[in-house]
Parts: C-alpha cells; sequence; structure tokens
C-alpha cells in the first residue's frame, strides 16, 4: 500500500484490509472482485492484484508464511528491491538495503551525487551506497533511522543541517549544494485526454460497464461512449493519471437495445459494495446525489 501512497492516506485502507484479510490464507481465499473492492479508493489497483496473487504462492508454495529468503520475498509478484529490504530487514532483521524517496534524499546528499536519482545510474550509486552501509545487525533499527532522518531532518526543502547527526559525512553540505539536491529528471509534458461515459439509470438501476484492459481490470465504471457527444454534459470532473489529465464528461443516455457481455445493471442502493474506479465512483455519488437533492430528471424514461 505504501507504494506511491503516503501513509497518512493509507492507514484507514490497511486497518480495513486487515480486518477482512487478516493473513495469507484468508486473502488467497478471497475472489479478486472482493480484494478489488476492499482496496478501492488507493488508485494503483495492479498493486492489489499482485498482493492477492502473492497471497496465493506463498500459501501453495510456502505453507502460508511470509518466506525469510530476499530472493523468495523478491520472486513474489509486485515485490520489488525495496519492498524486497523492508520486509527482509523490518520483519526477519535481515542486513538487506532500501531505498525509498527518504533514503534516496539522504543518500544523494551524504554523496554530493549529481545524477538524477531517477535515473539509471543514480539509481544505481543509490543502491551501492545502501547496500555499504546497511549494517550485518540491527538492520531494521538502521533502515528505520535513515527513513526517519530523511522525514525529520533531511527534508526536501529547507533541510536542518545543523540538527543532523551525520552532517560531519555529509559532502553536500560541505559543497553547499544541500537543499539543491536531490536532482530529478526533468517531468514530462502532462497530456490532456478527454472521456465521455454514459448515465443510463432506470428503475432504481444503473448501467455499468466491466473493464478488462491490464489498467482497472475488473472494475466497473460508467460506459465508455465511443462516438461524440453533442448535448452538454450532466457532469464534468478531471482527474489525473501518470503524466495524463483527464477530463470525465457524463452525458445522460438510454439504455442500449442489446448489453455485451461487460454491461450489467447494478441497483443504485448496492454500488457501495461493487469495485468501482475512483473517479467514476466520484461522478455517481455526485449524480446521486444532485437526483436526490434536486429531484433532476437525470432518470432514462
Amino acid at each position: 500500500m505504501l507504494q506511491q501512497t503516503q501513509v497518512v492516506t493509507v492507514l484507514p485502507y490497511y486497518e480495513r484490509w486487515l480486518a477482512r484479510f487478516p493473513d495469507f490464507a484468508s486473502l488467497a481465499a478471497a475472489e479478486e472482485g472482493e480484494v478489488l473492492s476492499v482496496w478501492q479508493g488507493l488508485g494503483y489497483y495492479s498493486r492489489a492484484r499482485n498482493l492477492h496473487r502473492a497471497a496465493r504462492i506463498v500459501v501453495e508454495m510456502h505453507d502460508g508464511e511470509m518466506p525469510r529468503d530476499p530472493a523468495l520475498i523478491r520472486a513474489l509478484p509486485g515485490v520489488g528491491r525495496y519492498t524486497a529490504g523492508a520486509v527482509a530487514s523490518f520483519a526477519f532483521d535481515l542486513p538487506e538495503p532500501l531505498v525509498d524517496a527518504n533514503v534516496a534524499r539522504v543518500l544523494a546528499r551524504l554523496l554530493d551525487l549529481r545524477k538524477p536519482v531517477d535515473s539509471t545510474a543514480g539509481h544505481a550509486a543509490l543502491w551501492t551506497a545502501a547496500d555499504s552501509l546497511v549494517p550485518k545487525t540491527n538492520a531494521r533499527i538502521f533502515n528505520a533511522a535513515l527513513m526517519e532522518l530523511g522525514a525529520l531532518v533531511c527534508t526536501p526543502r529547507t533541510p536542518r543541517c545543523p540538527l543532523c547527526p551525520v552532517r560531519a559525512h555529509c559532502r553536500a553540505l560541505a559543497a553547499g549544494t544541500a537543499a539543491l539536491l536531490p536532482k530529478k529528471k526533468p517531468r514530462r509534458k502532462t497530456i490532456l485526454l478527454a472521456e465521455h461515459c454514459a448515465w443510463t439509470v432506470h428503475r432504481g438501476r444503473i448501467l455499468l460497464e466491466q473493464q478488462h484492459g491490464p489498467r482497472w481490470r475488473g472494475l466497473w465504471k460508467l460506459p465508455l461512449l465511443r462516438t461524440p457527444v453533442k448535448a452538454d454534459p450532466l457532469l464534468t470532473l478531471d482527474y489525473p493519471f501518470t503524466h495524463h489529465r483527464v477530463t470525465l464528461a457524463v452525458f445522460i443516455k438510454r439504455p442500449p437495445a442489446r448489453l455485451t457481455d461487460s454491461l450489467r445493471w447494478h441497483p443504485l442502493n448496492k454500488i457501495h459494495a461493487l469495485p468501482i474506479t475512483s473517479p467514476h465512483r466520484r461522478a455517481i455519488e455526485q449524480l446521486i446525489q444532485s437526483l436526490t437533492t434536486r429531484r433532476a430528471g437525470v432518470e432514462c424514461r
């Protein structure tokens, strides 16, 4: 959950997740739809699918216990070098390095690293340094301290260098470049996209389309309109997607004559239990609120 998401955002989802899936066995036994439903709101749904697959591998191949071998941990779906190092060091106190955003900032300043930390060369330099520094014992304490140093002292802006316990070893402080590091590659230009979708509500049910592509596979959303619409939208809202900015416009549409395999009717009073993409859930909730408060004519007759 902490991959690309801050702790303060994760905490309520983490508690909800553990209440439903307290161990690998309960997660492995669940259907994908339920897994996505419990995860919904966090985004990046491939993480939930990978966690689901990993749980099944742990149950089938490791008797339901997380393996202690870092190589086996990293072999699990969705587990990269950072996650493997975090699990190995924090759960088992193994001398494995980890590099998150906070650690990368600390190491970049200690090394006075002028290469972008998100470049191949910069990434390699950071991991080499982290590997050379991690102690053979108490690795969990060392890694936690390094992360806290970045979060509390070696901050992104106006680092608190006078309070830093390793300032004597900081090459960036000596060179006067601490506030300029770490460097990153230039951001990609934001691409604007338009997404036109249908609002089809009839007799207390809403028509939704299940996704099969890699991005939102298994999730439900408002049906995509594949031809331009000249009418005014009921609702528009913007949402980000990687380096894209998407404008979602929702138009009232009558039910199609025939439903495809991906289209299904769902009771409006039960959609809270469906795994729906976050921007589309937001649009649906706003339109339901509009229908309730204004008794707007947004139901197909």
